[in-house]
């Protein structure tokens, strides 16, 4: 489902360049808090395995700009929102620098999942602020409707790692 949109419809690459510079201001801040709170991450690689372990990663469409023009080539097919592309064989996510806020509070940490709620919530709402001030499109929605909407089919059909495949993918160990 998605939230609407506000502002302009900008071009991917060129939201990316002009909202790169605040978010990734706003995401070192978020990082800063979480070291500070100490969540424990287990390299357990349920953060991108979305169907497996029932969550769906909902990103902006300046997030997702960001991570589609900051991220190294995904590590296996799109498919149909199982799976997060950037997540690699050992667990890891090969987009870290680039990830959007959902990706970043989320940890298996059950300790912490009231600070992730509330950390989450303030740095969107700080997020909804930045875009509304800048005229970005803001189209909150799964992280899989934005990759339909931003790579070409044809690309999908050029390149493997970029087409959309209806299986989860590998299942990590």
């Amino acid at each position: 489902m998605s939230c609407g949109t506000t502002g302009t419809h900008a071009q991917p690459s060129s939201l990316a360049n002009e909202a790169r510079p605040a978010l990734l201001a706003l995401y070192r801040e978020l990082d800063q808090e979480l070291r500070q709170l100490g969540p424990v991450c287990q390299l357990s690689g349920r953060c991108c395995r979305f169907r497996e372990y029932e969550h769906v990663l909902f990103l902006s469409q300046p997030e997702a700009a960001v991570l589609l023009a900051g991220a190294p080539p995904a590590s296996r097919p799109v498919d149909d929102g199982a799976t997060c592309p950037w997540q690699d064989a050992q667990n890891r996510c090969t987009a870290r620098d680039a990830r959007p806020i959902g990706c970043r509070v989320y940890y298996c940490d059950p300790s912490f999942t009231e600070s992730a709620s509330e950390l989450s919530e303030r740095y969107l709402q700080r997020l909804k602020q930045l875009a509304a001030q800048h005229g970005w499109p803001w189209n909150y929605a799964p992280l899989h409707d934005h990759l339909r909407q931003t790579i070409p089919q044809e690309a999908r059909s050029i390149d493997p790692a970029l087409s959309i495949d209806p299986s989860p993918g590998p299942a990590a160990p």
